[in-house]
């Protein structure tokens, strides 16, 4: 039996995040710089997307760009957004094609104006495709996140819109990126790195982790169905014991 044939799609994660890691070390592993390995990773976002797509995964959100990789080189930054503006222009047909919506979390407005143009066509584009939700993080941080999302709440209750008391889960759920997007159940990190990197700090809070060894630019479907049939062997008790699951 393949490993797709493993999967059951009837218990499938709704929502998948990806730290996308290891494409330096790769690019290193054959003798090339790092834009070398960021550019072969792109097969593995398309891979990924579609085997999401296919098996019925409803969200996708992979990990593009941190606040904190501005810090890389200067070369570098500059040839990850050509290289971000090139895929979104090329993989425009491919989520047409796929039924996907693409959606983006983050501070898109420091992004060169480029490559936020294109974004919001691909986005205006792909708007009214129903299969799957990929979902990008650009120029993301998790800790941002949550001071944005406090900031907005306390302007709310500045204006009495709403009560300190009033202040719940959910509100704050409401007042994040994702709002409207359920919480990931499952985080796939590659590349053997074993850390959340301030990503989805506040939705990751009862994931279920996977580390594989796997460099990116190598990871491919299969590497995927493993990540899932892994979930899948695992008993998720949210706080509960291992009895009360039980079905009576």
């Amino acid at each position: 039996m393949s490993l797709k044939e493993q999967v059951d799609i009837t218990r499938l994660p709704q929502h998948i995040a990806i730290i996308m890691d290891g494409n330096g070390r790769w690019a290193r592993k054959h003798g090339k710089n790092r834009i070398f390995g960021h550019t072969n990773g792109v097969s593995s976002v398309r891979e990924t997307s579609e085997g999401c797509a296919e098996l019925g995964v409803k969200y996708l959100t992979l990990y593009a760009f941190s606040t904190e990789n501005w810090n890389r080189p200067i070369t570098e930054v500059s040839a990850l957004m050509t290289l971000l503006l090139k895929t979104i222009k090329a993989e425009l047909k491919t989520l047409l094609k796929n039924d996907i919506r693409l959606k983006v979390i983050g501070d898109i407005a420091r992004l060169p104006v480029g490559v936020a143009k294109e974004l919001n066509e691909a986005m205006a584009r792909t708007a009214n495709n129903k299969r799957m939700d990929l979902v990008l993080a650009l120029n993301y941080s998790g800790k941002s996140e949550i001071v944005r999302a406090v900031k907005e709440i306390a302007v709310k209750v500045q204006k009495g819109e709403i009560a300190p008391d009033a202040i719940t889960e959910e509100v704050v759920s409401n007042n994040l990126y994702t709002a409207g997007i359920p919480d990931p159940e499952l985080l796939i990190r590659t590349s053997g790195e074993k850390r959340v990197s301030n990503f989805m700090l506040w939705q990751l809070a009862y994931a279920e982790y996977f580390f594989t060894d796997v460099f990116w630019p190598e990871f491919t479907r299969e590497d995927l169905y493993k990540a899932i049939i892994d979930f899948q062997n695992r008993e998720r008790r949210f706080g509960k014991t291992s009895e009360q699951l039980v079905t009576k």
